[in-house]
C-alpha cells in the first residue's frame, strides 16, 4: 500500500499535469476555432476598390474571409430587407441606407459616409457624338444608357442632372435602362448605345470608353457612399471591426487611388 508521502507526491504530480493541460486548452480551442466569413454587400461601382480592400483585410486577419456581393444599391437593400445574411452594407446613396435604418436593420452607431464620386458622360472611344452634357438631347445621339432610377443611385443622380439642364424628357425618350452602373458602362463599351451616364470611377475602370463631359456643378445632389453594419449578420463584433477598417486610413488611400472623392459634408 502506498505511503502517505507517496500519495502526496502522486497527488502533486496529477495536479501539475492538470495545470499544464489546462494552460494548453485555450490555445487548442483557438486553433480549432472555425474561420469567420463576413459578407459585404456593396454598390457595383465599388467593385475594384472593395475587392482590393477585402483582400487586404483577409491578409491582415488570418482566419477571416470577406465575401463581396455587388449590385445596385436598391437591389442590395431589398435583399437585406428580405433577410439576406449580410454583415456590412455600402450603398451609393443615402436613400437605401436610410430605408434600412428606418426599419432598424442596420447599427446606427456604425454608420459613416465612406466616399464621394462624380457623374460623367461616357462614349465609345473615338466617338465625337457628345462634347458637352446638353448634347445628350441632340438628334445625333440616338440611345443613351442610364441606370434605372428606381433602384440604381447613378440613374437617380443622372435624372436629377438631366432635369437640372432641362433635357430630361428628350433623353428619357431614347434611354436604355440598366440594372446597375457597370451595366451602363458595358452598353457603352459594346457600342449598343451612343452614350451613357456613369460615375467617374466607372469610366476610369474601362479603356474602351472616353469621358465626353461631366455633369454641370450643382445639377444633382452630392454623390455619397454610406456604410453600416447590418444586424442580420452572424458576426457582429467582427463586422464592426471590418467596418472600422473600411473607414480607416488604409482604406481611404485605396479609395482615393481608385478615383473616389472624400465624402461630402453632411
Amino acid at each position: 500500500m502506498p505511503t502517505t508521502r507517496t500519495r502526496r507526491r502522486l497527488a502533486g504530480a496529477l495536479a501539475l499535469l492538470a495545470l499544464v493541460a489546462g494552460c494548453g486548452r485555450p490555445a487548442e480551442r483557438e486553433a480549432r476555432a472555425e474561420p469567420v466569413v463576413l459578407t459585404v454587400s456593396a454598390a457595383s461601382s465599388l467593385r475594384e476598390a472593395v475587392t482590393e480592400l477585402a483582400a487586404q483585410y483577409e491578409a491582415a486577419h488570418p482566419g477571416t474571409t470577406v465575401r463581396v456581393n455587388l449590385g445596385a444599391s436598391g437591389a442590395l437593400r431589398q435583399q437585406i430587407e428580405q433577410g439576406a445574411r449580410v454583415d456590412v452594407f455600402v450603398a451609393a446613396a443615402r436613400g437605401p441606407m436610410d430605408a434600412l435604418a428606418e426599419r432598424g436593420l442596420v447599427d446606427p452607431a456604425t454608420r459613416a459616409d465612406l466616399a464621394g464620386n462624380a457623374l460623367v458622360v461616357v462614349v465609345p472611344r473615338g466617338s465625337r457624338a457628345v462634347r458637352e452634357f446638353r448634347d445628350l438631347a441632340a438628334p445625333r445621339v440616338r440611345r443613351v444608357a442610364l441606370g434605372a432610377p428606381a433602384s440604381v443611385p447613378a440613374g437617380e443622380y443622372a435624372l436629377e442632372a438631366l432635369r437640372g439642364q432641362g433635357i430630361a424628357a428628350a433623353v428619357e425618350a431614347k434611354a436604355v435602362y440598366a440594372q446597375n452602373a457597370r451595366q451602363v458602362l458595358a452598353y457603352v463599351e459594346s457600342g449598343n448605345v451612343d452614350a451613357g451616364i456613369v460615375y467617374a470611377t466607372d469610366a476610369a475602370a474601362s479603356p474602351r470608353v472616353a469621358v465626353a463631359a461631366a455633369a454641370p456643378p450643382g445639377s444633382h445632389r452630392p454623390i455619397v457612399y454610406p456604410l453600416a453594419v447590418v444586424r442580420s449578420g452572424g458576426h457582429p463584433r467582427e463586422a464592426r471591426a471590418l467596418a472600422a477598417y473600411l473607414r480607416g486610413p488604409r482604406a481611404r488611400a485605396v479609395l482615393l487611388r481608385r478615383g473616389f472623392l472624400p465624402p461630402p459634408a453632411p
